[in-house]
C-alpha cells in the first residue's frame, strides 16, 4: 500500500503569499486614508494598543487551546529531546540572533540606517528569537512525521518555560544594545498576551473535553478555530502595514535587508539543532521537531510586544512582522530538507 503524501495545509502553505497581500494592502491604505487609520494607533491601554492586543489574542488563543500540560509527566521517560530543545531554545538562539542582528544593523548596513534605527531594528530581532513557535511546528512536525506527543510535550515544556524566561532574557540582550526596556510595559506584554490567552485555553480544553470527549475536542472543536487565528493574523499585517507604509515605499530595499539576518539565523539554528540531535542519538521523530522548534518563531508574541514596547510604525515592529513573511518559505525549505536527510 502506498503511503499517502504529507501537505501543508491551503492557508498555511500559502502564508507568505497571503502575508504579501496584507503588507500591499496595508501599505495602500497607509497612503490613501493615513489620518484615518492614525486614529486607531491612539487607542492604548496601559500602552498596549487595543485593537491590535484584540487581534494578537485571536491569534494566540486558539494555539493555547492545543497544549495539553498533563503530556508534560512523560518527559522524564526520554529526556535528551526536551533538554535539546531547552538549550537551543533559551540558551543558544537568543544570543545567535542578537549577534547576527548586531552584526548587520549596526555594522554591515551603517550606511543605510540610523544608530537610533539600528537599535530598534535590532530589538525586533531579539524579541523574534527570544519567543520559540509554538503554533505552526505542530505543521512542521507532521510534515517530517515527527512524533506527535512528543512535540506536543516540547511544546508545552516552551510554553511553560516563555512565562518566567522570555521578559528577562529580552530584559538582558535589549539592555546590552543600549535599547531602553520599559519592564512594566514588557512584563504587561507577556501577561497580556501569553498568561491570558494560556489560562483561557487550558479551561477552555478541560471544560469542552469534559462535555463533549476528547475525539470531539480534536476533530470538531478545534478545528473551527483555525481559520480565527489565520484572519487575526492577517488583519494585524494589514494595521501593521498601513502605519509603516511611508517608511516602506521611501526605502523599499529595507524588507530585503530586514530579511538576511532572520534567514542566515533560521538555517544556523536548524542545522545546530539537526546536527546536535544526530549527535545525541535522537531517533528521527524527535530530532526533526527539535530542530524545527528552535529554528521557527512564536512571531504572534514577538509581534505584539514589538508594538507594545516601540509602537506601530516602529523598525522593531517592522522587524517581527518581515520574520512572518520569510518564515513560511524558509520552514518549508528546511522540511524538504528533514525529509531528505531522514534516517
Amino acid at each position: 500500500m502506498t503511503e499517502s503524501k504529507k501537505e501543508i495545509g491551503f492557508f498555511e502553505k500559502y502564508l507568505s503569499l497571503w502575508v504579501a497581500l496584507c503588507i500591499s494592502v496595508g501599505i495602500a491604505i497607509g497612503h490613501f486614508a493615513g489620518d484615518s487609520v492614525g486614529i486607531l494607533s491612539e487607542l492604548e491601554l496601559f500602552k498596549v494598543n487595543i485593537p491590535v492586543a484584540i487581534l494578537v489574542w485571536l491569534m494566540i488563543y486558539p494555539m493555547m487551546l492545543q497544549i495539553d500540560f498533563s503530556s508534560i509527566k512523560n518527559v522524564g521517560k526520554r529526556p535528551k529531546g526536551i533538554i535539546l530543545t531547552l538549550v537551543i531554545n533559551w540558551l543558544i538562539k537568543p544570543f545567535t540572533m542578537a549577534f547576527f542582528a548586531w552584526v548587520f544593523f549596526s555594522k554591515l548596513y551603517g550606511a543605510f540606517i540610523s544608530p537610533e534605527q539600528a537599535g530598534e531594528y535590532i530589538a525586533g530581532a531579539i524579541l523574534l528569537g527570544a519567543a520559540p513557535c509554538t503554533a505552526m511546528v505542530f505543521v512542521w512536525s507532521y510534515l517530517t512525521d515527527g512524533d506527535p506527543n512528543y512535540t506536543l510535550v516540547q511544546v508545552s515544556v516552551n510554553d511553560l518555560i516563555i512565562l518566567v524566561a522570555f521578559v528577562p532574557i529580552v530584559g538582558l540582550l535589549l539592555g546590552i544594545t543600549n535599547v531602553h526596556v520599559p519592564y512594566d510595559t514588557l512584563v504587561a506584554s507577556v501577561v497580556i498576551f501569553v498568561v491570558v490567552p494560556l489560562v483561557a485555553g487550558i479551561i477552555t480544553n478541560k471544560l469542552m473535553i469534559k462535555k463533549h470527549g476528547e475525539e470531539w475536542y480534536k476533530t470538531q472543536f478545534l478545528p473551527k478555530f483555525k481559520p480565527v487565528s489565520i484572519v487575526a493574523l492577517l488583519l494585524t499585517l494589514v494595521l501593521l502595514f498601513a502605519f509603516q507604509g511611508d517608511i516602506i515605499t521611501a526605502n523599499p530595499l529595507i524588507i530585503l535587508l530586514i530579511a538576511i539576518p532572520l534567514t542566515i539565523q533560521t538555517y544556523f539554528i536548524f542545522f545546530v539543532a539537526w546536527f546536535s540531535g544526530r549527535k545525541l542519538k535522537l531517533p528521527h521523530a524527535i530530532c526533526s521537531p527539535s530542530a524545527m522548534i528552535g529554528a521557527s518563531n512564536f512571531f504572534e508574541l514577538a509581534v505584539a510586544v514589538a508594538i507594545a514596547l516601540f509602537g506601530l510604525d516602529s523598525p522593531a515592529a517592522l522587524v517581527t512582522v518581515v520574520g512572518v513573511l520569510v518564515e513560511v518559505p524558509i520552514m518549508l525549505s528546511l522540511v524538504k530538507l528533514a525529509n531528505k536527510w531522514k534516517y
